[in-house]
Parts: structure tokens; C-alpha cells; sequence
């Protein structure tokens, strides 16, 4: 179940894959895929199924069918590392895809911007529309709306007891939100929220605010 949220007069949908759909945009906000992580880990010997990565196309395909978008913007670290034989998967599926595709650039995506345009897949360092501003770090500026990944965020869950649960979520302050990372394959750091922050946690593929 997806959880619709206004922000400055802009309705937003949070999926629970981790993306962010802007409704009248069109354009669906995806952070921190990681693909090739887990050739890139395999190819160092980590015991890792390779399996493992189909399941962000999985998810792809299934934000996509649900939102329709004419517009996907990955939001950095689209790619986890140099290339490897995961790049021949990706390519194949962007050839596929009718969709327009951006990518705005993070620390790991140290392939080529060449080898994405050659795909036809626009790299930027930043992107504003309106009064947003998309980009992959975390960025304030006043008046402007931020929308990020590269945090990973996530927050802890306390039960009866001891029992702890570390959930991915959105984590949004006053002028920011920072988007889970959408890859199967990566780590959650834990934000300790402001009694002004707002959490929406991802929960058996569902968004609930938490805070």
C-alpha cells in the first residue's frame, strides 16, 4: 500500500519498493539502485546468490506497471562500480523501455556518463523543477524543496521487551525528504528523527508514518 503526501501544493506517492511518484510530473524518483553490487562483490568471492540481482528488476517492473511513468529519475548510485557483466542486463532492459531516463549522478556511478547517453539516458549533477531540487547527497537551500537518496536511511523499531526491527524508510525534515535506497543488495543507517522530522517506514510492503 503506497502513502500520498502534499508538498507545497505538489502531491507525491511513496511506494513501498522505495520510490517516489510525482503525480503531476509523471516522473517517478528512484535512489541508490546498486546495480552491479552483487557481480562486483561475486567477482571478489563473496558468497553472494547471483540471483540476488534480479530482484531490483523485479521491482522495477513493478513500480513501473503500478505508476506508469513517463519519466524515471534515478537519484545516484544507479550503478555500484566499474563495469561488469551486469551492465549487459541493464543495457538490454533499457533498450526496452520506451520511459525517458535521468540519472543524476552519485558517488558511485564512476562509469562513464558516455556509456548512459550512448543508452539514451540524460546524466546531470543535479536537477531542478519548480521549487524542487533533485539530487544524490543531501542538499539545503532555502526556498527549495530537496528530494535525495545516498543515506540509506532507516529507523529503529522498538517492541516489548528488548525487541528491535530496522525498517528502510523516508525520512523527511522541513525542506528535505531522503529516499530509501531502492536496491535489494544494500545496508539501512539508522536517523535518530527530531520531534519536527517525519518517518514513513516500509513495512511488509506497505508505507506507515511512524512518527
Amino acid at each position: 500500500m503506497t502513502q500520498t503526501i502534499t508538498i507545497q501544493g505538489e502531491t507525491f506517492i511513496l511506494d513501498p519498493t522505495g520510490s517516489v511518484f510525482w503525480q503531476s510530473k509523471n516522473l517517478l524518483l528512484i535512489a541508490d539502485v546498486h546495480l552491479g553490487k552483487v557481480a562486483h562483490f561475486r567477482k571478489y568471492g563473496a558468497a553472494v546468490p547471483s540471483k540476488a540481482s534480479s530482484k531490483n528488476y523485479d521491482k522495477l517492473e513493478e513500480v513501473i506497471a503500478r505508476h506508469k511513468p513517463e519519466t524515471i529519475c534515478f537519484l545516484g548510485d544507479l550503478f555500484h562500480s566499474t563495469l561488469n557483466n551486469e551492465w549487459n542486463i541493464f543495457e538490454t532492459w533499457v533498450k526496452k523501455k520506451p520511459t525517458k531516463i535521468i540519472l543524476v549522478s552519485g558517488n558511485h556511478d564512476i562509469i562513464s556518463p558516455h556509456k548512459f547517453e550512448a543508452l539514451g539516458i540524460e546524466v546531470l549533477d543535479q536537477l531542478k523543477i519548480d521549487s524542487f531540487l533533485l539530487t544524490h547527497h543531501p542538499t539545503e537551500k532555502e526556498k527549495i524543496f530537496n528530494f535525495s537518496g545516498h543515506i540509506h536511511p532507516g529507523v529503529r523499531m522498538r517492541g516489548p521487551g528488548r525487541q528491535t526491527l530496522k525498517l528502510a524508510c523516508f525520512f523527511r525534515t522541513n525542506n528535505q525528504m531522503i529516499l530509501p535506497a531502492f536496491g535489494n543488495f544494500t545496508g539501512k543507517y539508522i536517523l535518530q528523527p527530531s520531534e519536527k522530522d517525519t518517518v514513513y517506514a516500509i513495512v511488509e510492503n506497505e508505507v506507515i508514518c511512524v512518527s
